[in-house]
């Protein structure tokens, strides 16, 4: 069974394997090539968004086992807006594990942190992860245009999202 952990010390070795990971690296925030110590860096900024409530991390476990990563890189209390995002490590994919941490990860933010909308930003080309969305409930709102800037290469990013009272359904 898949669940969520807080992240912590203890999955460090895991998020590196991600951090290490070329599809990891192409979908995500990791930067390209990553610099030494950013697992260290990334995990430290993580915790202090959660002593601040501004961002929270979860370890995606079964039986033990490191599959990945749940997030909430940015929680707006004010506005009551959440961003959420997964990774998941090679050997875990294809097998229902991220829209089921995306589920859960869902279920806590609403509990949490109050939101009243949900937001997801994926790549254009990051199939896999517009399926996650989709089987989770969130719905497509349009395509960022030239939004994200990695490495100076800009990017689309869809936008997807998910209202509190859509989740009560």
């Amino acid at each position: 069974m898949v669940e969520l952990e807080p992240l912590n010390e203890s999955h460090l070795p895991g998020v590196q394997r991600l951090v290490d990971d070329p599809v990891a690296i192409q979908f995500t925030r990791i930067p390209e090539p990553p610099p030494p110590g950013f697992a260290e860096a990334w995990f430290g900024r993580y915790e202090d968004g959660r002593r601040d409530g501004t961002r929270e991390a979860f370890a995606i476990v079964e039986d033990g086992a490191f599959l990945g990563l749940a997030l909430a890189p940015t929680i707006d209390r004010e506005a009551a807006t959440v961003e959420l995002g997964y990774i998941v490590a090679e050997e875990a994919r294809g097998r229902g594990v991220a829209t089921e941490a995306l589920r859960q990860l869902t279920e806590w933010t609403l509990r949490e942190t109050g939101a009243k909308r949900i937001e997801l930003l994926i790549s254009v080309d990051n199939v896999a992860s517009k399926k996650v969305a989709e089987r989770a409930g969130y719905e497509l709102e349009g395509v960022l245009r030239s939004t994200y800037l990695k490495q100076g290469r800009r990017e689309d990013s869809e936008i997807w999202s998910l209202l509190a009272p859509e989740a009560e359904r």
